[in-house]
């Protein structure tokens, strides 16, 4: 099984991310049941604003989109800004956006039988926010969100230390993202044993 991670912080390499950081929690976990983890830190690439999958010359969206079909697990990984999800977030869902009318074999949408989390880093207090408008998304273009499948660090409104500087909460979040983790493998390996067929038309 395989499971894709994208950060969608706005710092590029090699600055630390603290949502990478978080992240690790969940990657390490899924590791730990066999999964083989792929880690895209998308500021890093030239990914073009638009809704197609291909957006032409110099785009290097193409490359994501073979890395999500081949991927049964999906986590993006989002900071927190001005409550929202991060701008690159953002782009990454828009890009995605094209995969709503990709139909497999079967006519089933690509992303059918494939589940979705989210982790979210920030010091305001929107993390659910932020969790419910990438999980709205992810699931209109046809993933399956498992129950808890989400981990959060944050202490509250208004400015703050980072996670990397600060190690209260990360108890919670850290059994938070394992938990994740295990909700993600669990759902999986179900789809892929009863996988979902195309939508009735």
């Amino acid at each position: 099984m395989r499971a894709l991670v994208i950060n969608c912080t706005l710092k590029p390499s090699p600055e630390p991310s603290n949502t990478e950081a978080l992240a690790g929690i969940v990657i390490a976990a899924l590791k730990g049941y066999g999964v083989e983890v792929d880690v895209l830190r998308a500021v890093d690439l030239n990914i073009a604003p638009g809704v197609e999958t291909d957006m032409g010359k110099g785009d290097e969206w193409p490359g994501v989109h073979e890395k999500l079909l081949a991927a049964e697990i999906l986590v993006i990984a989002s900071p927190t800004w001005v409550g929202h999800p991060s701008s690159v977030a953002q782009r990454v869902l828009e890009r995605m956006d094209a995969m709503i009318s990709e139909t497999d074999d079967a006519g089933r949408p690509v992303a059918y039988n494939r589940v979705a989390g989210v982790v979210v880093t920030g010091n305001e207090d929107g993390a659910h926010h932020v969790i419910s408008e990438i999980d709205g998304a992810l699931g209109d273009i046809g993933y399956t969100i498992p129950g808890q499948a989400w981990t959060y660090w944050h202490l509250g409104p208004g400015p703050g230390p980072n996670y990397l500087d600060e190690q209260r909460g990360h108890d919670w979040a850290a059994s938070t993202g394992r938990a994740m983790a295990s909700n993600l493998f669990h759902t999986a390996q179900a789809l892929a044993a009863h996988p979902a067929p195309a939508p009735p038309s």
